[in-house]
């Protein structure tokens, strides 16, 4: 018997999640590579051997492409120790934000390949159960999931074109697989025609605005997430460990991660605000007012005030460091708890989840 369309897709969709289980082992790699070099400065530092340590700096100067200077001095044990007591955070300081120096990394590579290779099978798998409902894809959580987390790689694959955050692959491919996982299991649906409620332009345009400020949000939480491990680490004091990351000492510093995490958050919270004006005017036109105080409404209200506060608090009330990487943690919690909790639980005038 042959598949149907909504078969196909799903097929696409499982393939799709083993091209990113891939993807996560080769970023997993990466960081795992990433530690090793920072172990292997923290080392030079400790036996100051100036022919080890020139070798730990040839490497990581070449992988990073560019040339590394070795400070010989005069060649004596103090002299190496009074400039190696850095090494641990140097040598990988040299290729933490460096663009080309990612390039040179195989699993990097494998990485970022397996993840748009997932993400076109992914896409596939949207586009095909849109042709089988013979609508857009997202009229219950088993498609919102589909749609959300192919905007959510999507973003994250534009981005790194101009910014590099590769070093996000693990957050950003765990994060996906985790949702589609739960989605497969928990939330599958056959193809159904849409409610009478649904049947509107509006459902194209408030859910695929949602969709997208929901990826720019998942892509901040990750960056939130790592610059609130980085902060820790640069708050603690020198040669002590945290959790064992070493990795963190080869990633750009918390600073550079707060502001990236704050200008992604902005672009998100700009949707959202379209996605809560679009959400009103659709109630008017269904339900006939702008604001019911359905349950929905209120959590996507809830994540609007969570953002609107961690923008104004960073840009008039000077919040820096952890304080803003956790109000941006919790504004993405507020999204999952929407998406995961409010849509499964809370009845209402919003109860489209298709279980």
């Amino acid at each position: 018997m042959p598949l149907t369309i909504d078969e196909y897709s799903v097929f696409f969709l499982y393939a799709a999640m083993a091209v990113y289980a891939a993807a996560f082992i080769a970023f997993a790699l990466d960081l795992a590579r990433r530690s090793a070099q920072v172990g292997a400065g923290n080392q030079v530092a400790v036996d100051g051997s100036v022919t080890t340590r020139e070798r730990v700096l040839e490497t990581v100067g070449a992988r990073a492409g560019g040339s590394t200077t070795v400070a010989s001095g005069s060649g004596s044990r103090g002299g190496v120790a009074a400039t190696s007591a850095t090494d641990g955070d140097a040598v990988t300081g040299a290729s933490a934000g460096s663009t080309s120096g990612a390039k040179r990394s195989l699993s990097l590579r494998l990485g970022v390949g397996f993840t748009l290779i997932g993400f076109l099978l992914e896409l596939t798998a949207d586009v095909l159960r849109g042709i089988a409902a013979s609508r857009v894809p997202w009229a219950n959580m088993y498609e919102f999931s589909m749609t959300g987390t192919v905007l959510i790689v999507g973003v994250f694959l534009i981005v790194i074109t101009r910014v590099d955050l590769r070093f996000l692959g693990t957050f950003i491919t765990g994060l996906v697989l985790i949702l589609l996982g739960i989605s497969t299991v928990n939330y599958y649906v056959g193809v159904a025609p849409l409610p009478p409620a649904l049947q509107s332009a509006w459902l194209v345009i408030h859910v695929f605005v949602a969709s997208l400020g929901t990826a720019f949000f998942a892509l901040g939480f990750a960056l939130s997430g790592i610059q609130l491990l980085q902060y820790r680490r640069e708050s603690i004091t020198t040669g002590a460990k945290f959790l064992k990351l070493k990795f963190l000492a080869s990633l750009p510093d918390s600073k550079r991660l707060e502001n990236l995490a704050y200008r992604v958050n902005i672009v998100g919270f700009v949707f959202w605000t379209f996605t809560l004006i679009a959400g009103a005017v659709w109630a008017e036109r269904a339900w006939g007012r702008y604001w019911g105080w359905d349950t929905k409404e209120v959590w996507t209200f809830i994540i609007w005030v969570i953002y609107a506060g961690y923008i104004h608090a960073r840009a008039t009330r000077g919040w820096r460091g952890s304080r803003s990487a956790v109000l941006a943690i919790i504004g993405f919690a507020a999204v999952l708890f929407n998406f995961g909790i409010v849509n499964v639980f809370f009845h209402g005038l919003h109860s489209y989840s298709g279980l």
